[in-house]
């Protein structure tokens, strides 16, 4: 079996947001899915059991999730390390408390300084003050965090945004084109190129249905590898549906650098 080492969670696909690039297509609309809670304990309990360091909770907004702090809890007493994946929007103060516990770190994206063009990408006016607060808070709390920033292209003030989040005290902060999948493909056909190719190479994705995918990019039908709720981690990750991802994306890796004449 090939080794797994991170695991990411998409436990909804319920947000407040609807962002125009939204590789998973959440939003109001979106739904829990049929995963059940006792579902996803037992997918943290295989992943504790074949050696996964750490998982992140991601959606859709994770935090619209009635069951994610005790499935928090469930990995961090797994001993696992957990990353959650919010929007920052809103925040409670069980939130606040369950973002303060040890293992726990934060993650989130931010598009622009200005508010107006923040909330034409969220599809929410009011977003960027609401998630900058709540970022000015989670520095202020010492809580681990980290910030992504995506480029859309069309004007946008992406290095702004960059500035702007140093100077709240954000210290990890990253910035990554917008990937064509999902909402970000506006109507083109999913293709490798969005891929880093190290999808399935220790890492996997399970999705609010069960469904198991080498990344969270990686979201078109022939890219699924199993699913939890028929097959253990384990079992996934020793499948031929593993292996088969892996080898399409390796080649396609191989023949986009000899297409730049690298070898």
């Amino acid at each position: 079996m090939s080794r797994l080492s991170f695991v990411w969670l998409e436990i909804t696909g319920k947000c407040q947001l609807e962002c125009v690039h939204c590789y998973a297509t959440s939003g109001p609309t979106g739904t829990h899915g049929t995963m059940t809670a006792d579902d996803w304990r037992r997918v943290i309990d295989q992943a504790a059991g074949i050696g996964v360091g750490a998982v992140q909770f991601n959606g859709g907004e994770p935090t619209l999730h009635p069951n994610l702090p005790a499935l928090v809890k469930h990995a961090l007493g797994k001993g696992l390390k957990v990353e959650i994946f919010s929007n920052l929007v809103q925040v409670t103060p069980a939130l606040w408390d369950l973002f303060s516990l040890t293992g726990v770190s934060l993650a989130t994206s931010y598009y622009s300084d200005d508010p107006g063009q923040h909330a034409a990408i969220t599809g929410r006016r009011g977003s960027h003050a609401r998630t900058r607060a709540n970022l000015a808070e989670v520095v202020r709390r010492g809580i681990p965090v980290r910030v992504g920033v995506i480029d859309l292209g069309d004007a946008q003030r992406w290095e702004q945004a960059v500035a702007e989040i140093k100077a709240l005290g954000v210290t990890d902060v990253g910035a990554d084109d917008m990937r064509r999948v999902g909402r970000g493909g506006r109507g083109a056909r999913p293709s490798l190129d969005q891929l880093c190719g190290n999808c399935a190479r220790e890492v996997l994705a399970i999705g609010p249905d069960g469904t198991a995918r080498p990344c969270v990019f990686a979201r078109w039908p022939a890219m699924a590898v199993g699913n939890v709720r028929e097959s253990s981690l384990s079992d996934i990750m020793a499948g031929s549906a593993v292996a088969d991802v892996r080898r399409r994306i390796a080649a396609h890796v191989r023949r986009k650098l000899q297409a730049r004449g690298t070898h």
